[in-house]
């Protein structure tokens, strides 16, 4: 049994329920965020999205200086920022900014996938095929802004320089489980709805990590759906938004989140459907003892560091509920460590 504590983290996409706003949305990310800082949460990362109309979550750098202005000592980040859509230079100024304001407490998440269709990506960026071929030097770029040694150099992001911004790669499939290990970075996967290939990515990055002057050993992150209530009957019922949005995901439907209804035999019918259960594999959901289990054999599995998790529910109180729930599931696994 390995003994260290399991860091403990919320993934946000700022998801708009059916009959809310965007506004209210967003400050309900703010209402989480606070009350995962009261709970010892580790950090709050925000995704990035685009040309969806139920995820709040497109202009990441504007919420993390949203929820780091109203909190105090959370760390706050990208979950990521997809890299191909930005010039690293202006990621860097942008981040270089935030670190300046909130110093120690940003983080730069970076993935490679566009986070959104591939018009969309197109209208962001005409070259964006281009950049995603070229991850690693474009993380290199951003690398170079930041560095003090750029001072002497022609093209300078001066806010940026000597920020010391800990760089976090993301990926969903293997490709970027080498890029993490090759530069000695965190590395952070999104097994909450990419579930086939975390177990041979963190292998390869276990295997392959070289030592950096940011990291001396690997440190993995997993991404995981938690929902925890005071009964498995009630999570079970929390769940039904999560799996009707998963299902709109497959089927193009783009309805805000539903209210929650009675798990039926329809849904729990839909959940066998092979892609649906590839999507949903790493779902934690039940009363607090359910989910402790569940998140124990996980941890086993794995060995990950730390678990990021995403609630997508329907009303606020549940997520706080749960958030809180969460943590204390966590808190007693880490005493038990």
């Amino acid at each position: 049994m390995d003994h260290k504590e399991i860091a403990y983290s919320i993934l946000e996409l700022a998801i708009v329920s059916q009959g809310e706003t965007i506004q209210q949305t967003l400050h309900n990310s703010l209402a989480l965020a606070k009350e995962a800082e009261a709970r010892n949460y580790k950090r709050i990362w925000f995704a990035e999205h685009h040309n969806s109309d139920n995820i709040g979550s497109s202009a990441t750098s504007i919420l993390i200086g949203y929820v780091a202005e109203n909190t105090t000592t959370i760390q706050v980040g990208s979950g990521g920022v997809m890299l191909p859509n930005h010039s690293p230079l202006i990621i860097a100024e942008q981040f270089g900014t935030l670190a300046h304001l909130y110093p120690g407490r940003i983080d730069l998440g970076l993935g490679r996938a566009p986070g959104t269709d591939q018009a969309t990506a197109r209208a962001i960026r005409s070259d964006f095929m281009e950049a995603a071929h070229s991850f690693t030097r474009e993380i290199e770029k951003i690398q170079q802004y930041f560095s003090v040694e750029n001072k002497g150099a022609k093209v300078r992001a001066p806010i940026a320089e000597g920020t010391a911004v800990p760089l976090y790669v993301l990926g969903s499939t293997t490709d970027s489980s080498h890029i993490a290990a090759e530069k000695g970075l965190p590395y952070a996967f999104a097994s909450h709805f990419a579930s086939t290939h975390l177990h041979n990515a963190l292998r390869i990055y276990e295997q392959e990590f070289q030592p950096s002057e940011f990291l001396d050993k690997p440190y993995a992150i997993a991404g995981v759906n938690v929902l925890v209530a005071d009964t498995d009957e009630e999570a079970e019922k929390l769940f039904t938004s999560l799996i009707r949005m998963f299902v709109g995901v497959l089927t193009g439907s783009r309805d805000p989140l539903q209210p929650p209804t009675e798990m039926t035999e329809e849904l729990r019918e839909v959940l066998q459907h092979p892609t649906l259960q590839q999507m949903l594999r790493y779902s934690f959901v039940g009363s607090k003892q359910t989910v402790k289990t569940q998140i124990q054999e996980f941890l086993e599995e794995t060995g990950v560091d730390e678990l990021i998790a995403v609630s997508t529910m329907y009303s606020l109180s549940d997520r706080l509920k749960s958030a809180q729930l969460f943590a204390e599931i966590m808190m007693e696994i880490n005493k038990g460590r």
